[in-house]
């Protein structure tokens, strides 16, 4: 698939724009029943189709204009009852949601395209955060069930013995 065309002049942002990424089977599913339909549409355009082998295109095969595709998404999003978003904003839902099912970051940034991490921890940082205090809670909740010992915390020699030093934040010098 090609969301970049030589034939109509436009090139990808970075190196980083044109890569290959895994697409979930509904949507391999779906590219290929419209791509049955896109060849019934070049069939009955005959020589009044263009061919820019673009994916998406108006029935003559020429590129889909920004505003149209604008519109219908928002007549889409309205007639299921939903609130009006950018198409951008997928984006930001299909990283976000990804982040907080637990997919590492660097492959959310290769997805996505970023040139850097930097890039996608800063965009994604709130939500980051949010998963941080998850995961504290998570420990908190961790270390409170595990807390039910009468015995004191380890020495600093009972550390040691263990391999483990201040340094390496398991035990103190007291």
């Amino acid at each position: 698939m090609h969301a970049f065309s030589p034939a109509l002049g436009n090139a990808p942002k970075t190196l980083a724009s044109e890569r290959r990424i895994a697409l979930p089977t509904e949507c391999i599913n779906s590219l290929k029943i419209h791509q049955e339909q896109q060849q019934e549409e070049r069939q009955a355009a005959g020589t009044g189709w263009t061919d820019n082998g673009l994916v998406f295109t108006t029935p003559t095969g020429r590129p889909l204009d920004p505003g149209n595709l604008t519109r219908r998404f928002r007549r889409l999003l309205h007639s299921a009852g939903l609130r009006t978003i950018r198409f951008h904003d997928l984006r930001h839902s299909t990283a976000t949601l990804l982040l907080e099912q637990g997919v590492d970051l660097v492959v959310i940034k290769e997805l996505l395209g970023h040139a850097h991490i930097g890039v996608t921890a800063g965009v994604y940082a709130h939500v980051r955060l949010r998963l941080q205090r998850q995961a504290i809670d998570t420990l908190s909740d961790a270390l409170a069930e595990g807390d039910d010992s009468d015995e004191p915390p380890p020495s600093a020699g009972d550390c040691k013995s263990f391999g483990v030093t201040p340094d390496h934040g398991g035990c103190t010098d007291d």
